[in-house]
């Protein structure tokens, strides 16, 4: 008996079940992340920005394509977490007319406190080899392609 394959019209049951796992992964990932920025008082959209900004500072713009947000949104946004002692602005030292949104020590320390606080894939990843990590983060980095680096 011959096994379904995977056409660009109709793709097979385990292809359609992977893609319905990994829904789910997004869908309580991002359900998790929401709560775990509500608990340090945060929007969704504020712990993303601020967990860019713990990894380096970054010009607006950059902020606004990486969010895949207006501009004028992320001024906002870092607006509200700058009065909060969060995020400070800063020359570029490369380019003094463009202004770096960069965290501050605390707003690395949320940041850290909100990565930590995300249990969802880190407790049931505890069970799973770190050969079938690895075998997964493979995967999922050749899934995103060149982009997802």
């Amino acid at each position: 008996m011959a096994t379904p394959r995977t056409t660009p019209d109709r793709p097979d049951d385990l292809t359609l079940e992977v893609v319905e796992l990994i829904g789910a992964v997004v869908a309580r990932y991002h359900e998790e992340y929401e709560e775990a920025a509500a608990g340090h008082a945060l929007t969704g959209a504020q712990a993303k920005l601020l967990s860019l900004l713990s990894l380096e500072p970054l010009p607006m713009r950059r902020l606004a394509q990486r969010l895949k947000c207006e501009p004028s949104n992320v001024t906002g946004i870092v607006d509200r977490l700058e009065t909060r002692g969060l995020v400070e602005r800063r020359p570029d030292p490369a380019d003094r007319r463009v202004k770096l949104a960069a965290a501050t020590a605390e707003g690395r320390r949320v940041a850290r406190s909100l990565q930590e606080s995300l249990r969802f894939a880190r407790e049931p990843l505890a069970g799973v080899s770190e050969h079938e990590r690895v075998a997964l983060r493979d995967a999922l980095r050749r899934m995103l392609g060149p982009e997802g680096d």
